[in-house]
């Protein structure tokens, strides 16, 4: 049978979106949206070198703390960032971190670390793929070890259900060009708000929805930037993001080599005394 190249466009080895074939990357990667802010997390790294470079998709390999790692960019957006997952798990990626930055709409300050179990799927990409009634779960394990990561360094985090949408601006109930206004979104804040719903962003469901359906791990971090209860907007806590999900990428790998020798699928705490 040959293989059809439209379907599965490959060059050279190389998935033609994220330009990486096996072996480039780590299994553990980090998926910050920004690629400014690959370099601004290999920076806390001991050491990094930079793999590819193709639109939005920078990516680079290195070693924290003796722990084989990666970082590609995924740009704004749900459609980007699902071809990144798309492309990741094809040269065998197994575990993702989304390492982002959010507005809150809750009494949280800008600088702190939301770290989302779920997501609402606002955004249409993860629809391509599955029915909306599909949850976008994190993976237990990557959001226990983002916990530890920022209760070994310190940071002040928040867990809680995100909502990732397809517009910055009227998909997060902010007024368009000139006031542009949908009368739906007039109530959008607070009837999320009293689902407790904690933080906008625009990548994280789509990222859990395809990592459970291809059995990957997945997880989200995000630096609070805006916060739209005291109308705040600072850029503070991008590299406790970078870090915390480096820190958590350390620990996973270490989960990952207890339970090989202990012969367990799972992690659970006492595994790991």
């Amino acid at each position: 049978m040959n293989e059809n190249l439209s379907d599965l466009p490959i060059f050279e080895g190389k998935q033609y979106h994220i330009q990486c074939g096996r072996g480039d990357l780590s299994p553990y990667v980090l998926l910050p949206g920004d690629p400014e802010r690959v370099v601004k997390i290999a920076h806390l790294w001991d050491e990094y070198t930079e793999v590819s470079y193709h639109r939005e998709y920078k990516s680079v390999r290195g070693m924290y703390k003796e722990v084989d790692i990666s970082c590609i960019s995924t740009g704004i957006g749900s459609p980007s960032a699902g071809i990144a997952v798309e492309e990741l798990a094809r040269i065998g990626c197994h575990t993702l971190i989304r390492v982002g930055s959010a507005g809150v709409i809750q009494d949280i300050p800008c600088g702190d670390l939301i770290i989302n179990t779920g997501s609402v799927r606002f955004e249409g990409t993860s629809k391509e793929y599955i029915f909306p009634e599909y949850p976008a779960c994190a993976h237990y394990e990557v959001v226990l070890s983002l916990v530890e990561a920022c209760e070994q360094l310190g940071y002040p985090y928040h867990l809680g259900i995100g909502a990732s949408t397809d517009s910055f601006y009227v998909g997060q109930a902010r007024p368009g060009f000139n006031d542009f206004y949908q009368s739906n979104y007039k109530n959008f804040l607070n009837d999320l708000q009293r689902a407790s719903i904690v933080n906008f962003e625009m990548e994280g469901s789509c990222i859990l929805t395809l990592s459970s359906l291809y059995g990957m791990r997945a997880g989200v971090v995000c630096a609070v930037f805006a916060n739209r209860v005291t109308g705040q907007f600072q850029l503070l806590g991008e590299e406790k993001a970078g870090r915390a999900a480096s820190e958590a990428v350390k620990i996973l790998h270490e989960w990952d080599e207890k339970k090989k020798e202990k012969g367990k699928k799972w992690f659970f705490p006492s595994l790991g005394k």
